[in-house]
């Protein structure tokens, strides 16, 4: 038994811990949890948590479904909603997801990251990441009687309104997130009426992905504390910008930010420009990834700063990837910032692919193209199309079918995650299509 193993066994007993709970994601993201008794926690450690693999979305099928699910020691943390006098104190860890006779599953989320980053650790390079959270806080999660969500204000962008509730909401929705040991950087109200935006402070991109699920879940417990809802559904309102993941990349060797040189344009170093050149060449395939729902198409095509283009810049803000504005003498902070993806984006799976495209540009050494200097979305398309702005997937379908083309696509995810998750796409996808909704039946009821 290793340090943390006997850290994490000690602290249960320390602090009368009775509830373990296991935490694994599916496919698409969805957070799966198991509780453990203290007792059978070494056991868990030594052996892993035996479970039916082929009930969990994407994860095995049924003639090969027996999995384990061994607990990463360092994710130990005790969850600051429960205890507290009134229940008993509840802990968590993450899992790795493990095959019967103990190698990591090919199915498991947080293990194709794995593998990707061991990959970026092969060519010498370390991942950091940082995101910038959206989400809407409603005031239920059933709309309203014209049909619409109803949130819990009127307020806008860096607006401050003293005694509200989404003030108050971010207030102890922060502290909450310090408590298990997630830092935050910035907490704001974003653009639409009771949006708020959280960003997380930098961390490597494997804590981050696990920071962003429990981010998410300390969120909606926040909000059922307070009496209200709070949803990462990309794009809930049509008349309001959508919520975004967007997440600022860098790459390190050792203690040098490899993204950094001093004196080139914006100061972005050749591999800086062919990591973006390989995200913004394999974008249109790993879309599906990034933007995995129905709905994540109608945030990307419906304004509000959304990118819909395969374009970068500096400082621009309708580019796909953008250079934030350089900080003299800090060149640690050289970054590249992707603002396509979701805050609903199955983060273990958005990460791989965005750092698998990156870093297939360095090493075949893809050519940036120029900068959009201007509002791309602003442009006609027949200029985007001189420019070689070319679009994003325009539906889930379309997301779809480019992935199933791609070729890198499979090599970042593993054949068996790649094909899951396209199966679990498709099944969305024809759900969808077969629906009868309300816009068809106001627009066409009454006059065909």
């Amino acid at each position: 038994m290793n340090r943390q193993q006997e850290f994490v066994l000690r602290t249960i007993e320390e602090r009368d811990v009775r509830f373990v709970r296991l935490w694994f994601t599916d496919v698409v993201g969805s957070l799966k949890s198991v509780a453990l008794a203290p007792a059978e926690v070494e056991g868990a450690f030594e052996e892993g948590l035996g479970f039916d693999g082929s009930a969990i979305e994407g994860l095995a099928r049924v003639f090969e479904s027996d999995m384990l699910a061994q607990p990463d020691p360092s994710t130990f943390q005790i969850l600051p909603w429960r205890g507290n006098g009134h229940t008993e104190q509840t802990s968590r860890m993450f899992c790795d997801i493990l095959t019967p006779d103990g190698e990591p599953s090919a199915a498991d989320p947080r293990n194709v990251l794995k593998r990707t980053l061991e990959k970026a650790a092969d060519m010498g390079f370390t991942c950091y990441t940082h995101p910038e959270i959206e989400f809407y806080l409603l005031k239920s999660d059933k709309p309203g009687p014209d049909g619409i969500p109803v949130p819990v204000d009127q307020a806008g962008y860096f607006d401050h309104v003293p005694g509200g509730v989404a003030q108050d909401f971010r207030r102890t929705a922060v502290t909450m997130l310090e408590d298990v040991g997630i830092s935050v950087e910035f907490s704001h109200h974003e653009g639409g009426p009771g949006q708020n935006e959280i960003d997380l402070r930098y961390a490597d991109a494997l804590q981050t992905a696990d920071n962003i699920m429990t981010f998410r879940t300390v969120i909606r417990e926040v909000a059922i504390q307070q009496g209200t809802y709070a949803t990462f559904m990309p794009k809930p309102f049509s008349d309001h910008p959508g919520s975004g993941m967007h997440t600022h990349f860098s790459l390190f060797q050792g203690d040098s930010n490899a993204f950094h040189e001093p004196g080139a344009e914006y100061q972005m170093s050749k591999t800086a420009r062919q990591f973006m050149a390989g995200i913004l060449k394999h974008a249109p395939e790993f879309t599906a990834v990034t933007n995995q729902f129905v709905n994540s198409y109608k945030r990307l095509w419906g304004g509000g700063e959304a990118p819909s283009y395969l374009s970068w810049g500096h400082n621009n803000r309708s580019a796909l990837v953008r250079v934030p504005l350089y900080k003299p003498g800090k060149g640690q902070a050289s970054r590249l910032e992707y603002r396509g993806i979701d805050s609903a984006a199955n983060p273990y799976l958005a990460y791989s692919v965005l750092l698998g495209a990156g870093l297939k540009g360095i090493e075949e050494e893809y050519e940036l193209p120029p900068a959009a200097g201007e509002d791309i979305s602003a442009l006609t398309s027949a200029e985007r199309r001189a420019m070689g702005h070319d679009p994003l997937p325009s539906s889930l379908h379309d997301a779809v079918r480019q992935m199933e083309e791609s070729e890198l696509m499979p090599q970042i995810l593993g054949e068996q995650v790649f094909e899951n998750f396209l199966r679990n796409k498709r099944a969305e996808w024809q759900d969808y299509r077969l629906q009868v909704t309300p816009y068809e039946l106001s627009r066409y009821l009454g006059v065909l």
